[in-house]
Order: C-alpha cells, then structure tokens, then sequence
C-alpha cells in the first residue's frame, strides 16, 4: 500500500525547495520538522532523496543548502575515460581542490589491490573533483613508485591520473572496477562538504598495463549520485 502521508511529505519539500534560492540555507531540521508536523528521522529519510537527486547539500556543521539546477555528467562505462574527458564534452567547468600527493608504504589493502608486497613505496593521490565549483567526486589513485613518483607529476597537475599517463605514453589496457553504493566515510564526507553516512556511488578499479600482467593504478572513486548518469550498453543473448 502507497504511503501517502511520506508521499505528501516528500511533495512539501520539493514545493519549498523549488521556492529556495540556489546557495540559500533552510531552516534547522528541529524546525524543520516541526513545521511539517513529522519527526527528525522521518524528515531525514524524506530528505535523502532530494540528497540524491543533487537538489540540497546537508554540510557538516553548518545546515542544508539548496543546490539548484545541476548538470549531470552523462557517460557510458564501456570506455575508461577521465571525468575531465566527459566533462569537455558537455562544455561543464571541472576544477580540482583538496590535492594531495604524497609516498607511502603499502598496506594490507593497497599491496592486494596492486599485487605487490606489503612495505613497497607507493604514490596516492587524493582531490576532490568540482563541477561548476561544487563538490561532485572525491578520487584517489594509488600506484606502485615504478611507476610513479609524487616529483613526477608537474606542477600544473589537473587531476586526471589517466590522462597523465596516457599522455607521457604509457601503454595501458583494460580496467576492472567493482561497482557499489556506500556510506560516506569521516575523511571522504568532508572535503566532499556532505554527512558522514551520505550514500555514495563507489568504483574500486584496477588498471592494468598493455599485457594485462601488471597493475598499474588501483584507485576508488566516491561519486555524489545526482551528478552523474553513468550507462551501459548491452547486447541480447548471442547477437
């Protein structure tokens, strides 16, 4: 049976969204609430829709903002390509903040996601990728130091691991990712300006060189659902 009540609720706010500037703050959740006539946990779960959709933006702290019309980053998964690639397509601004770069010694993690022996000097790259200046992906790559090293990448560096070593020649092959909704961990949530606990689109990837031998990059990608379409195209039986 439709739960018309959480229906009504849920038709309120996107009407009192709608009405919100982009950019402005609604009233505090405890007002919130009590103004719709439904309780905390309740308002929250109506709420997360919306999250999803890209249309408010709770920031840890400081309250829930209405974000406004966004464009979506549309792109099939059948081809690896950089966001900045896709995001060229749309003519969609893609700045890079959060970056940082630096050598570590593998963990029990990252030496299973890169084949190679716990200890090994790694480089990891983290950032958060903006669209249209909002927070939109927080991406971090780890790679064995025969590949990279941190002094490697310029100063200039965009954000796009693939792009790089695509550029300097590197000769890659196929891609494996692992594909899974999340909670948005302490460390992701922050520089992503959403609650710890927000649902995410995770990929955990592996890229392999041109022989499919070697791992080359493992990376985890957090995406913010709302401002990506992500598809794949699929053929029936044998045909």
């Amino acid at each position: 049976m439709p739960n018309f009540p959480f229906q009504r609720l849920q038709a309120d706010l996107a009407k009192l969204i709608a009405k919100t500037p982009a950019g402005q703050r609604l009233i505090s959740e405890p007002e919130l609430a009590k103004q719709m006539g439904v309780s905390r946990a309740t308002l929250r779960e109506a709420m997360r829709t919306f999250e999803t959709q890209g249309v408010i933006r709770r920031r840890q702290g400081s309250g829930t903002y209405v974000v406004g019309k966004i464009r979506a980053i549309d792109a099939g998964l059948e081809k690896l390509e950089s966001i900045e690639t896709m995001a060229r397509r749309m003519n969609l601004e893609i700045t890079v903040s959060d970056l940082h770069i630096e050598g570590l010694d593998a963990d029990v993690d990252s030496a299973k996601g890169l084949g190679v022996a716990e200890g090994s000097r790694l480089t990891r790259i983290r950032r958060v990728i903006r669209a249209d200046r909002r927070p939109a992906a927080y991406l971090i790559d780890t790679l064995p130091e025969t590949i990279l090293k941190p002094a490697d990448l310029p100063g200039n560096f965009h954000g796009s691991v693939l792009d790089f070593l695509i550029e300097r020649g590197d000769k890659l092959g196929i891609s494996r990712a692992v594909i899974s909704a999340t909670n948005a961990p302490t460390d992701v949530a922050k520089p992503l300006e959403i609650q710890r606990d927000d649902v995410l689109l995770a990929f955990t990837s592996q890229l392999f060189d041109i022989k499919g031998a070697a791992v080359v990059d493992y990376s985890v990608s957090y995406f913010i659902p709302g401002y990506f379409h992500f598809h794949v195209n699929r053929r029936v039986g044998s045909a």
